[in-house]
C-alpha cells in the first residue's frame, strides 16, 4: 500500500471508530431488526383526553409537571402507545401567559422496545423524563434554527444500515440526557458514564422504532429546529401514557 493510501485508510477508521462511539442512542437495526410501523395521529392523546386545566401539559401527571421550569415557554410532548410499544406521538405545546396552546402534531416513533425508567447503553428503550433542549445539527445545512446548529458530515448514518436509516440524522436535536449542554449533539461525553447510555435524540424517521431516540418526519423536524427557541427554555417531556400520567 502507499503511503499516502494508507494514511487515508487510517483517517478512516478513526473517523469510523469516532462516529460509533457519538450515536450510542440513535444505532441502526442492531439484532432485533426494525420494529413496529408509522402511524397517524389517531389515538393522539392530547386529542381525546384533555385535561380540563390549561396550565397543565395535558395527560402528564404532578411528577413531571413539577420537573417544568417555571421560565420553560415550549414544551415538546412525546406520547408512548405503551410501556413495550415503538409508536407514539408528539405534539409541541407553547405557553401564553399562564396557558398552554397546542402547536404542532405529528406521529413519531421511539425505542423499539419502549419506554423505561432506569434507561442504559443497548436497552432498545427510550427514557422516561423531561429533559432540556439545548443543541441541534445534522447533515443538512441549517435550516433556520433558533438553537445553536452545527452541520457535520460525521452525523450520516453508516452505510452498512439498511437505506431507510440513510437519512435519520439529516437533522437532529439533542435530548440533555447523560450529556454535556452547549456541545455539538454528537459529543461523545457522558458525564454520568457510558453504561447509562447517552446520544439521545429528536430525528428524522425511517418508519419503525429506534435504538432509544424518538423520530419524526422531516417536516416535523424542520419546523422544531425553526420554532424551538433557547430563549423559550424548550423541553422535552416524554414516556409511554402510564409513566406520564404517574
Amino acid at each position: 500500500m502507499r503511503s499516502g493510501d494508507a494514511w487515508r485508510a487510517a483517517v478512516a477508521t478513526a473517523a469510523l471508530g469516532a462516529l460509533l462511539i457519538a450515536l450510542p442512542g440513535c444505532g441502526g437495526p442492531g439484532p432485533e431488526g426494525r420494529g413496529g410501523t408509522e402511524t397517524g395521529a389517531a389515538g393522539n392523546p392530547a386529542d381525546s383526553r384533555q385535561d380540563t386545566d390549561p396550565t397543565r401539559i395535558p395527560d402528564v401527571g404532578d411528577r413531571l409537571q413539577r420537573r417544568i421550569s417555571a421560565d420553560t415557554r415550549q414544551v415538546v410532548a412525546v406520547y408512548g402507545e405503551g410501556r413495550n410499544s415503538a409508536e407514539s406521538t408528539v405534539v409541541l405545546y407553547t405557553r401564553h401567559g399562564a396557558t398552554w396552546e397546542r402547536t404542532g402534531n405529528w406521529p413519531a416513533h421511539n425505542g423499539k422496545r419502549g419506554w423505561t425508567t432506569n434507561h442504559h447503553e443497548g436497552d432498545h428503550r427510550s427514557p422516561v423524563g423531561v429533559f432540556t433542549l439545548s443543541d441541534a445539527g445534522g447533515v443538512l445545512p441549517d435550516p433556520g434554527a433558533r438553537l445553536p446548529y452545527t452541520r457535520s458530515a460525521a452525523f450520516a448514518a453508516p452505510r452498512w444500515w439498511a437505506r431507510s436509516y440513510w437519512h435519520d440524522f439529516d437533522y437532529v436535536i439533542a435530548i440533555d440526557y447523560n450529556r454535556v449542554k452547549g456541545a455539538p449533539p454528537n459529543d461523545p461525553v457522558r458525564p454520568r458514564g457510558q453504561s447509562e447510555g447517552g446520544g439521545i435524540w429528536l430525528h428524522m424517521d425511517h418508519g419503525s422504532g429506534t435504538s432509544a431516540c424518538v423520530s419524526l418526519p422531516r417536516s416535523a423536524m424542520r419546523y422544531l429546529l425553526r420554532t424551538l427557541d433557547p430563549e423559550r427554555h424548550p423541553v422535552v417531556v416524554m414516556g409511554d401514557r402510564a409513566d406520564l400520567k404517574a
